[in-house]
C-alpha cells in the first residue's frame, strides 16, 4: 500500500460533458478557479485541458492554454502543473471510405502536439501510449511508435515530465519500451486509465496485472471513469499507486448529485486519509515524481 498520496484532479477533459453538468468549467478563467479550488482541497497536481469558449469543445488553442495556466500561476496556490498534450489524435473514418476522415477527425503530428509544452514549460504532460478505439462508431486515438518516440525525445529535451497515459496492455508493454531506450527520465510516472472503451477494463484484478508489469522503480497513478472513480482511489492506493479524480473523468458525487471538482478532491482526501495514508502536498510529491526545479517560472 502507498502511504504517500499525490492526488490529481482532471479538471475539465475533452469529452462531451459540458451539457451535462453545469460545473464542468469551460472558459480558462473558470478552468483556472477550478484548478486552484481543487489544490486548496487537496489536489497537488491539476491535469488541464482547455475548451473552445464559445462552443465548449475540446481546443488546442495555445493562447486558452496561456491564460489558463498565468491565472494558475499568478494565483499564488501551490499546486504541480500537467497539461495535457494527447489533442491532436483524433481520426474519425467515413465506414463506406476509410481512406476518408470525416467532421471529428483532428489528427496532426508529434511536434504540432507540443506548442503549448515547448512555450508554458508545465512540470508534467501526458504523453498517450498508443492507438485506440474510441467508443463506439468509427472513432480511433492515433498514436504511434514513431510518433511516440519523436514525442518523447522532444519532451525529454524540454525538461518535461511526461505523465505515460496507458489505456491498454500493449501501451504498457511499448511505454515500458521507451524507459528501456532511455527517452524517459527515471523515475517513469504511469498514468493506468481504466473504464474507457474500449481500452482496459476497471476490473481490480487487471489494474493489479498491469501494475506487476511496471519497470522497476515507475511511479503510477490510476483512475477508472464514471461510478467507479473514488472505488479506483481505494485500488489505486492500496496496490501502491497515486490516484486522479475529477470532472474529466466522472459527474457525480452521489447517485444523482452532480459534483464539482473540489468535491471530488475532497471525497478522495477522506477515502485516502480513511486508509491510513498521507496526502502528499506539493512539494512531496515533486520529490518523489523527481520534477525538475523551474526558477523564474
Amino acid at each position: 500500500m502507498n502511504r504517500d498520496v499525490i492526488i490529481t484532479c482532471a479538471v475539465t477533459g475533452a469529452g462531451d460533458t459540458v451539457g451535462r453538468s453545469p460545473h464542468v468549467p469551460v472558459t480558462p478563467a473558470a478552468i483556472a478557479s477550478d484548478a486552484i479550488a481543487a489544490a486548496q482541497a487537496g489536489a497537488a497536481v491539476v491535469h488541464i485541458h482547455v475548451r473552445d469558449v464559445e462552443t465548449g469543445q475540446p481546443s488546442r488553442a495555445v493562447s486558452l492554454y496561456r491564460e489558463t495556466v498565468s491565472r494558475i500561476r499568478d494565483a499564488g496556490v501551490d499546486v504541480v502543473l500537467n497539461l495535457t498534450a494527447g489533442m491532436g489524435g483524433d481520426l474519425v473514418i467515413d465506414a463506406d471510405d476509410p481512406l476518408k476522415p470525416i467532421d471529428g477527425t483532428d489528427l496532426v503530428n508529434a511536434l504540432e502536439r507540443l506548442p503549448h509544452v515547448e512555450e508554458l514549460l508545465p512540470d508534467i504532460c501526458t504523453l498517450d501510449c498508443g492507438s485506440l478505439n474510441f467508443g463506439e462508431g468509427s472513432q480511433l486515438y492515433v498514436s504511434t511508435p514513431d510518433m511516440l518516440r519523436v514525442g518523447a525525445r522532444r519532451v525529454q529535451e524540454l525538461g518535461v515530465k511526461p505523465e505515460l497515459e496507458i489505456f491498454d496492455t500493449g501501451q504498457l508493454w511499448f511505454a515500458s519500451t521507451l524507459v528501456e531506450e532511455g527517452l524517459i527520465d527515471a523515475p517513469p510516472l504511469f498514468q493506468l486509465c481504466m473504464g474507457i472503451p474500449y481500452g482496459a477494463p476497471a476490473d481490480p484484478g487487471l489494474l493489479a496485472a498491469m501494475v506487476n508489469l511496471l519497470p522497476a522503480g515507475a511511479q503510477f497513478a490510476s483512475f477508472a471513469i464514471g461510478r467507479d472513480q473514488m472505488p479506483w482511489v481505494a485500488q489505486s492506493a492500496l496496490l501502491g499507486g497515486h490516484v486522479r479524480v475529477g470532472l474529466e473523468d466522472n459527474l457525480y458525487l452521489s447517485r444523482g448529485v452532480k459534483a464539482t471538482n473540489a468535491q471530488l478532491v475532497e471525497r478522495a482526501v477522506e477515502i485516502v486519509r480513511g486508509l491510513g495514508a498521507d496526502v502528499a502536498g506539493p512539494d512531496r510529491a515533486r520529490q518523489i515524481l523527481g520534477l525538475k526545479e523551474r526558477a523564474g517560472v
